[in-house]
């Protein structure tokens, strides 16, 4: 079985008593960086031996494990903070084993975006998770753009050096007025939940330093904003274009106008005799 053990993100006493008892229980634990990870195993007594697992041997190192766990053994992996696969190293070595036939389970706990959605006064019913964003250029923008349109809550992880980069870039594709909380040095003695605008909080950032890891919960695009836009963009068509744009999809004359009302925010009648004054 290997194991996925969530650890502290930031208090040592979030640690589960089940992750503990699994954490001893097993062969062998993966680690993202061992020299962090022995501060834990050892504020909690854990003696079990301990591999490297991490981001640049993740392909080699699987294979290490996948052969242990075939072999029979108890393997659990955990990260310098939270639930691996989430932002960190996990994902790919799951995958392989569902390939293998090799059992997977998760001890649950701490994870830093739900527990900064449920603190941030944002909507939690529905977000979007898009952890830290990409480091390419071509593939950042895309990724930005695609946020500009979500109507759902989004959270995005930030180191403090890349903070006020991020933000003026939030603010050109998502706009200024755009709510966002953010959240730093989650469940640490110092935490801290700002809840602003875009503008304020690069404004905030103007006057200080950033400082600890950050969590940006992003109010998503108002369901308001899109039908607005969408209106706009039927409007800038003549109203015999809008029609067309029905009638070749087989709509009949009647539902086309139907639809060109709601998509206009006007009533039928008007959509019937501004078309008749085009016709004249």
């Amino acid at each position: 079985m290997l194991y996925l053990v969530a650890t502290p993100i930031g208090n040592m006493e979030d640690m589960t008593y089940r992750a503990i008892e699994t954490l001893k229980g097993v062969d062998l634990i993966a680690c993202e960086d061992t020299r962090t990870s022995r501060k834990l195993l050892d504020h909690f007594d854990i003696h079990t031996p301990v591999t490297s697992y991490h981001e640049f041997n993740k392909i080699d190192k699987a294979e290490y494990l996948l052969g242990r766990l075939a072999a029979g053994e108890q393997v659990a992996v955990i990260t310098d903070a939270g639930l691996p696969g989430i932002s960190d190293p996990g994902e790919e070595l799951v995958a392989m084993c569902y390939e293998r036939g090799i059992e997977v389970t998760t001890i649950p706990g701490a994870c830093a975006a739900v527990t900064a959605i449920t603190m941030s006064g944002q909507s939690s019913r529905r977000f979007s998770f898009e952890a830290f964003l990409p480091k390419d250029k071509k593939e950042r923008a895309r990724v930005l753009e695609e946020m500009s349109r979500d109507t759902r809550t989004l959270i995005v992880y930030e180191a403090p050096h890349h903070l006020k980069k991020t933000l003026v870039e939030l603010r050109d594709a998502l706009g200024g007025d755009r709510g966002i909380t953010l959240c730093r040095e989650l469940t640490k003695k110092f935490e801290e939940k700002d809840k602003t605008t875009i503008d304020g909080a690069i404004a905030e950032y103007e006057e200080r330093e950033p400082r600890g890891e950050y969590v940006l919960v992003i109010e998503g695009k108002s369901k308001e904003a899109v039908v607005e836009e969408a209106r706009a963009q039927w409007e800038e068509m003549s109203l015999q274009e809008h029609l067309n744009t029905y009638l070749n999809r087989g709509m009949d004359k009647k539902s086309a106008m139907k639809e060109m009302a709601k998509d206009r925010g006007v009533s039928k009648r008007e959509i019937y005799n501004a078309l008749l004054t085009e016709e004249t």
